[in-house]
């Protein structure tokens, strides 16, 4: 590899594109093909990037395996960077076997943060841990590490492992640094914004607070019977009713934490569970029929007695009652949670990371752009949504994983 090549290879490395370009802007042969697209990829033009990395996977001869496979790890970061979360995961994977077998270790890892990355966002936790515990960090390059600790932090909050998170956010700042790469650096920044900025709110005796994080982490192992209405379920620290599938169990649910430790008259949690206008007899029939599957639900969490006037929520053992709700409530606030991150989504992307139909996120789509909450950008399928972070507030609790502690 010439000396140009070299050189522009250093400057990405160091996170200087503009420097890379400089070197390699005037030739088509294929490693200045792919030098450049990774450039566009870092200076944020993602569509011509991905071109020249295709240009570049096809200029490289039958015997370049590497170099194609290095091709395909950076085309998987830009659809990674531009949330095409739809990209043939097995195509990464094939790539990264390759570079392992022939030796390369630090890209084969960082394909491997890739994948974990991809899994982190559509909630894979459990696979995305096992993956990362198979990478060593030490010895690798001071990006690489910064990358590896930042998974590490996103998969500690989104399990809220606080502590955990933290200590992996210092780590990732400290090799940030070493590697003086002013993006990375920044990523380190706003992942640690998370730790510091409300992430839920505590309902209880008709107060409200704003938490952090690592008030939720108390919160949830204090031994308070917690309505989460994160992730809808009833649970202790032991303990957990997921009602997730059961919307109007949860909403009974809600309407008896609230009030706690007074009761709920029945016309009100009429209104609460099936939005009726007014009780009749029918709707006081089926009120009765779900409290008593609610009972069933909750099991040694807390019974439902019924009062004078309506229904009161009684913890087993007796014990306080607390609702943990969204730090901003809107119906459509798991699509907006996705859209915080700044970056632009697909609704293909969407409903993938969601678990949910391309059309019932394109409704909340129009519905959010309707008030003016998200706003487009191009046709078809190459049709973006994109929104500013939501100011003040963490997203961790609306993006999708499984219970804390469950």
């Amino acid at each position: 590899m010439d000396s140009l090549i070299t050189a522009a290879g250093r400057a990405l490395a160091a996170g200087d594109p503009l420097g890379a370009l400089k070197r390699v802007a005037l030739r088509n042969d294929a490693p200045a093909l792919a030098l450049r697209g990774i450039a566009m990829a870092q200076l944020g033009d993602l569509s011509r990037a991905k071109a020249l990395l295709k240009s570049a996977a096809r200029a490289f001869g039958p015997r370049e395996a590497v170099a194609r496979a290095r091709c395909i790890v950076a085309e998987a970061e830009i659809a990674l960077a531009s949330r095409d979360l739809g990209w043939p995961a097995k195509s990464l994977d094939a790539a990264r076997a390759t570079l392992e077998h022939h030796g390369d270790t630090l890209n084969a890892a960082h394909a491997r943060y890739l994948e974990v990355r991809r899994l982190l966002l559509i909630g894979r936790l459990d696979e995305a841990e096992r993956k990362l515990a198979r990478l060593d960090p030490a010895p690798f390059p001071p990006a690489l590490r910064a990358a590896h600790e930042l998974m590490v932090a996103g998969i500690a909050m989104r399990r809220l492992r606080t502590k955990t998170a933290r200590d992996a956010l210092k780590e990732a700042e400290r090799a940030a640094r070493q590697a003086g790469i002013p993006a990375l650096m920044a990523e380190v920044e706003n992942a640690s914004l998370m730790l510091t900025t409300p992430a839920a709110r505590l309902i209880a005796r008709d107060k409200e607070q704003h938490l952090l994080l690592e008030d939720v982490e108390a919160l949830l192992a204090s031994g308070v019977l917690v309505v989460d209405a994160t992730r809808h379920a009833v649970r202790d620290g032991r303990t957990i009713a997921a009602l997730a599938r059961r919307p109007v169990l949860f909403a009974l649910a809600r309407a008896l934490g609230e009030a706690w430790p007074g009761d709920v008259p029945r016309a009100v949690l009429i209104a609460r569970a099936f939005r009726g206008k007014e009780a009749d007899e029918s709707h006081r029939a089926r009120l009765r029929v779900e409290i008593g599957r609610l009972r069933k639900a909750l099991g040694t969490l807390a019974d439902v007695e019924a009062t004078k006037d309506g229904f009161a929520l009684k913890p087993r053992p007796p014990r306080a009652v607390a609702v943990l709700a969204r730090p901003v409530e809107d119906a459509h606030a798991a699509v907006l949670a996705f859209l915080a991150d700044g970056e632009s989504w697909s609704s293909s992307a969407l409903a993938l990371a969601l678990g949910l139909s391309q059309r019932s996120v394109q409704r909340a789509l129009d519905a959010l752009a309707a008030v003016g909450k998200i706003q487009s950008f191009g046709r078809g399928r190459a049709r973006r949504w994109i929104t500013p972070p939501l100011p003040g507030f963490t997203t961790a609790l609306l993006l999708p994983a499984p219970l804390p502690g469950g």
